[in-house]
């Protein structure tokens, strides 16, 4: 019956946001396309009115490929033989600390992408999925023979970075002996030439995303945030729906972080949106809700910052398997205030873990709260609605 609810409500002529909030809030069945539709309207990318869906989509795919044109595949022909390839003695060669350069952009670029790079590569190291070849890899990048892809810049950085000889006259070439392929000391790796892991299309989006927002940039944990989204939007069932997952995680990724932007602003850490007020907020909820947790925590100096300062910033990826994950982010998503249904559901987590905290000590506590045991997610969606009520 909750499924055939969900294809009634997204099957309207116009959705109505209303009724999609209240089943999604409850939990989306993992069964069919309804995760993937429900989060695109949810996260404001597709819009109420179902004939305008083609539409809106083409529209914005076409988007995100004239960002991919003009952010790597232009930049990458551009760069074609020239990292690593020249004769470094000349007046303009990539290792030249001047910062008027030609290269100058290009190497700072490179210092984000070496950060997303090696954060994409350790994406959910416990699911296969993200290391496996994605069906529809960029055809622009895989096909193309004279370009700079990222997949050869992070190879020819770490290449330069680790094998350039320094002289009292200068910087030497890179040594000929030195250019073999490049592989990851942790995480996971390319795959072979011709085809693209999940993880590799991730590191794209973050790098795009990461040069069209320079005032906020790539921060680490970006990598842990686009993780759900992706994979339900490359896990669609409609291949039509999930050769795009691309381009649509790229638009929903960024309405996300425009809701949840205060978190990761530094700038804004102290004030009273930012993460420290959050993390106050969690304590004072708490004091509220169960007094002798919040006296137990308080005695012991376990300060809110040694656990929930990941839990505010990953909306909760790490402290739950992705399955689980996913069906917390449903309630998320769905909740008018996304951000304080977080801190409810926050706060539910150290309620259900009373007895434990209150009788632990501080050791035990850190270890409790910084891994966190697992937990049915649906108990603690309902404890989480318990404390809503409880302080409204």
């Amino acid at each position: 019956m909750h499924v055939e609810q969900f294809h009634q409500c997204l099957d309207e002529d116009k959705v109505n946001l209303k009724t999609l909030k209240e089943l999604c809030f409850n939990g989306i069945p993992d069964s069919s396309n309804l995760r993937s539709r429900s989060w695109k309207l949810l996260l404001r990318y597709l819009p109420l009115q179902r004939d305008k869906w083609r539409e809106e989509m083409t529209k914005n795919r076409k988007i995100y490929k004239q960002y991919l044109q003009e952010i790597i595949i232009a930049p990458g022909k551009a760069m074609h033989g020239k990292t690593g390839e020249e004769d470094n003695t000349t007046t303009d060669h990539p290792l030249n600390p001047n910062p008027t350069s030609t290269w100058s952009n290009f190497f700072k670029d490179n210092e984000v992408l070496l950060q997303i790079d090696k954060d994409t590569r350790r994406l959910q190291p416990d699911l296969g999925f993200f290391q496996s070849p994605t069906e529809f890899p960029c055809k622009e990048i895989i096909d193309a023979t004279h370009m700079e892809t990222l997949r050869k810049r992070v190879e020819n950085t770490l290449l330069i970075s680790c094998n350039v000889e320094r002289k009292r006259t200068g910087i030497t070439n890179v040594p000929a002996k030195t250019r073999t392929q490049v592989t990851a000391e942790f995480g996971h790796n390319p795959c072979e030439e011709g085809r693209e892991a999940h993880w590799e299309v991730v590191e794209r989006i973050l790098f795009i995303y990461a040069k069209l927002n320079p005032g906020q940039g790539y921060v680490q944990g970006m990598n842990e945030i686009i993780g759900p989204l992706y994979y339900v939007f490359a896990s669609d069932t409609d291949p039509e729906w999930k050769k795009h997952a691309e381009e649509d995680t790229f638009f929903c990724f960024t309405n996300l972080m425009g809701d949840i932007r205060d978190i990761f602003i530094k700038t804004l850490d102290d004030s009273e949106l930012g993460i420290h007020a959050k993390m106050r907020d969690l304590m004072d909820l708490l004091k509220r809700c169960e007094r002798p947790i919040w006296d137990s925590l308080d005695q012991q100096g376990l300060k809110p910052e040694f656990f929930s300062f990941r839990w505010f910033t990953l909306l909760l990826t790490q402290e739950f398997d992705l399955p689980d994950v996913i069906r917390i982010w449903d309630t998320l998503l769905a909740d008018d205030n996304g951000t304080e249904m977080l801190l409810h559901i926050c706060c539910a987590m150290l309620l259900l873990q009373s007895k434990a905290l209150r009788n632990g000590d501080f050791a035990s506590n850190m270890k409790l709260l910084q891994h966190y045991p697992p937990t049915d997610v649906h108990v603690l969606v309902q404890r989480a609605m318990k404390v809503r009520e409880q302080v409204s």
